[in-house]
């Protein structure tokens, strides 16, 4: 299936049905009282995050959504239905916002999380509400209110603890492939990988964190080079990043430490905040330097870079596995020290208050009964 993280929608909720305004005709009761019922409400459109989806694609295609209305009152105190609601199941992940306000209206974060996004309109009120001692036949009704319209912008962002970032054929779906039961697609071409590829790593029975693969990043990026900057948001929820850097580059030309300081330059133009994670250095690609000059390969690229601006690094071959398992014992140690970043989520009761419902409207509409007042 096409990996699909991006999308915009439009919903609309449910008009309120309108109240009447009849009145009661018996044989024997020829001027009986008021007797209209109220509109039904308008169907709400509700989004509801489902693990079992993976991609936006079926927005892609379908962009309109729009929940029945209401049906209008009825003689005889007959009340209309409510229109049915609408359920949009989305990946885990999805951040919901308004495309004209910019505001988050949901970020569905937990499998099975259901938030209200447009609320149908309420009812309108039948003639029966405005009897009263001095209006013994009211004529008065209210139209039902128009439900809510919305035009979104779905926004597809992983949930991974770990999140790999580095040029091109660094080595990153190797390492994947090496720590996880994951197969990305692994080739000697630059960005073989073209979309994000999640991976669990199983340190032991009962511990285990998602590692996140996404495609490669080069210098320029931030100004569209490559495939941009686009799947940066993905590593927006992990909490450590892990820099792969290609010590052997097949580029007799290419500078290593050059490329590691413009991936790290990159990230900081997309966002400091992102830039301000933990990050760890992983020098891929040992089996290609002899054995003797290893040690002095890996002191000369510290000792350039400025390794005291990263917190760790480790020397690796994910092609063979070497060095990867004590990096995944370091990754569970430093996950269970720092707490889950995932953002605030809009709670219900927030919701509903934006979606409160005003009860001080009220208006006038022409008689609709098929038994009309005397």
């Amino acid at each position: 299936m096409k990996f699909i993280d991006e999308a915009r929608i439009q919903i609309s909720a449910g008009n309120g049905g309108n109240g009447v305004a009849t009145f009661r005709r018996e044989k024997y009761e020829p001027e009986g009282g008021p007797n209209g019922g109220d509109g039904g409400r308008g169907g709400n459109v509700y989004a509801v995050a489902d693990r079992n989806l993976n991609t936006l694609i079926e927005f892609r295609y379908t962009r309109k959504f729009a929940a029945p209305r209401g049906e209008n009152g009825g003689s005889s105190e007959c009340y209309g239905k409510g229109g049915s609601d609408i359920v949009l199941h989305m990946p885990v992940g999805t951040v919901i916002t308004d495309s004209n306000s910019g505001e988050i209206v949901a970020d569905l974060a937990t499998d099975g999380q259901r938030i209200l996004i447009a609320k149908g309109g309420k009812g309108g009120l039948g003639n029966i509400h405005f009897k009263s001692s001095t209006n013994r036949a009211p004529r008065q009704c209210t139209k039902g209110e128009p439900g809510e319209e919305r035009e979104l912008r779905l926004e597809l962002r992983v949930l991974a603890d770990v999140g790999l970032l580095g040029l091109p054929n660094a080595g990153k779906s190797t390492f994947i492939r090496a720590v996880s039961a994951a197969r990305p697609k692994v080739a000697d071409y630059p960005f073989t990988t073209m979309h994000p590829n999640l991976g669990v790593v199983r340190v032991s029975e009962n511990k285990s964190f998602v590692i996140a693969d996404i495609p490669g990043l080069i210098e320029g990026a931030a100004e569209g080079a490559g495939l941009g900057i686009r799947f940066l948001k993905h590593l927006a929820r992990t909490r450590v990043l892990l820099h792969i850097v290609d010590l052997a580059p097949l580029d007799p030309e290419a500078d290593p430490v050059h490329d590691a300081r413009a991936i790290v330059g990159e990230l900081e133009k997309y966002s400091p905040e992102l830039a301000a994670k933990p990050r760890w250095l992983v020098l891929n690609k040992l089996d290609l330097i002899p054995e003797e000059e290893r040690a002095q390969r890996i002191t000369d690229f510290l000792a350039a870079y400025g390794a005291d601006s990263e917190s760790r690094h480790f020397a690796v071959s994910a092609i063979s596995g070497d060095g990867c398992r004590p990096i995944i014992f370091a990754l569970q140690e430093a996950l269970e020290k720092l707490a889950p970043e995932l953002p605030p989520l809009p709670a219900d009761n927030a919701l509903d208050a934006h979606f409160a419902e005003d009860e001080d409207d009220s208006g006038n509409c022409a008689d609709t009964d098929s038994n009309p007042a005397p």
